[in-house]
């Protein structure tokens, strides 16, 4: 049986541990050779061995996404090894400081923005022409918590995420003619670092994360295979025509997508950031009855 990804290439970035790990591994099974890209060299280099350890081929890579020299050196390596792009996931990011906005540390805001949103269009701008020219492409962005609604207290991981996600939908406008498909992923509430930071801050985080971190870390999140299996599906020829959508890991149904599902989806709003506002119910009340 021919695998989902076999000959494809992907780039994951922050694959090093956590849900980038689990998504490197994930396509590697489906038979994509992969880059695995880390902050840590150690951790790169443990997760290309794994890769390997498939049967597949890994180039690890120690890198800041956040720096431009780095996202054009990664894909610079890429095509000197592999020869081509086929699949993008951007997964880097952290936490960001956590507690009120007149509290928080602004660089380490600022360093959060540049990661999270920053280093993720730096890396999708370098593989661009790639996929542009060979006509092709699936790109994968990981969305979190306070993309689609307030989080207090996390005002720069909540920013950034938010902003990733109309990135998504507004990339994929613009390379749909070239058959580039953009997608973004909420990955539900994984046991990563992240969750150990806001049990090591405390008070800071507020009643309501400190519960959901004391659950995560109980053992009671969402298993990485979820949204991993959800990055395959995307990265895969499965979700052709599904672009600029926000598809939930845990709560959408996108096992059962079809090729005749999405195209309902994409003949509506579904999966995207929308307001639905006062206008919209004073226009609907105002339009004749049906008779």
């Amino acid at each position: 049986m021919r695998l989902k990804l076999e000959d494809k290439v992907a780039i994951v970035t922050g694959s090093g541990r956590g849900i980038g790990k689990a998504i490197a591994l994930a396509l590697a099974r489906e038979g994509a050779d992969v880059v695995v890209l880390s902050r840590t060299e150690s951790e790169a280099a443990k997760t290309a061995t794994r890769v390997k350890a498939l049967d597949r081929r890994a180039l690890a890579l120690k890198a800041d996404v956040s720096k431009r020299e780095d996202a054009e050196r990664i894909v610079r390596l890429t095509m000197h090894e592999f020869g081509k792009v086929d699949i993008l996931v951007n997964n880097a990011g952290i936490l960001g400081p956590v507690g009120h906005v007149v509290d928080n540390d602004i660089e380490e805001w600022i360093r959060t923005i540049n990661i999270n949103l920053i280093g993720m269009f730096l890396c999708t701008k370098m593989v661009l022409p790639i996929m542009i020219k060979r006509r092709r492409g699936k790109i994968i962005n990981l969305s979190g918590g306070g993309a689609t609604g307030p989080r207090p207290r996390f005002s720069a991981y909540a920013a950034s995420k938010a902003a990733v996600v109309r990135f998504t939908e507004t990339l994929a406008e613009e390379v749909k003619e070239f058959n580039i498909q953009v997608n973004a992923i909420a990955p539900g509430a994984l046991s990563t670092r992240m969750h150990d930071q806001v049990l090591t801050v405390g008070e800071a985080a507020g009643e309501k994360e400190l519960a959901l971190s004391r659950r995560v870390k109980e053992g009671r999140g969402t298993p990485f295979e979820v949204p991993a299996g959800l990055a395959v599906f995307l990265a895969s020829d499965e979700s052709d025509g599904l672009t600029g959508r926000l598809i939930s890991a845990v709560w959408d149904d996108w096992r059962s997508m079809s090729r005749e599902r999405i195209e309902g989806i994409m003949s509506r709003e579904l999966y995207t950031l929308r307001r639905i506002d006062d206008f919209f119910f004073t226009h609907i009340e105002r339009q004749p009855e049906k008779k």
